[in-house]
């Protein structure tokens, strides 16, 4: 599949980002099945709990608009080093979108797709919390 639209997107958004407590600006853009793309930023507080990623910012805009099936994610980060997600940003995409792909870019025409699940092997999921099995 062509996702240069979704990195374009990520690396766009990447921008806009407001990381002020950490100089590391992220950009993630999210695609539905049918194509439709919802970026999001690192959006940073000075208590840093209070943080929330690109990736969610993303998703929590694409499920509050009502959409449940997704195809990809990429992720855009400045410099050289690829980034992939964060644990907390695994276990929500995960909850959400199952076995997407994650897209990785930076500043250099390196780009790297994994599926979530390699990302996140053997993942917590509500088959744990399948209680009539047990």
């Amino acid at each position: 599949m062509n996702y240069e639209p979704l990195i374009q997107s990520a690396r766009d958004s990447r921008d806009r980002a407001l990381a002020v407590y950490s100089q590391f600006p992220v950009g993630a853009a999210l695609m539905t099945h049918d194509g439709t793309i919802y970026t999001g930023i690192n959006i940073e507080s000075s208590s840093y709990g209070l943080t929330c990623c690109a990736e969610r910012v993303a998703l929590f805009k694409a499920l509050s608009e009502g959409e449940r099936k997704f195809a990809a994610i990429a992720i855009a980060v400045s410099g050289e080093e690829l980034c992939p997600p964060c644990g907390a940003c695994r276990q929500v995409l995960w909850d959400y979108t199952e076995d997407i792909d994650v897209i990785l870019v930076a500043d250099t025409p390196d780009v790297q797709e994994l599926k979530l699940s390699q990302l996140f092997p053997y993942a917590f999921d509500k088959g744990f919390l399948d209680h009539e099995g047990r």
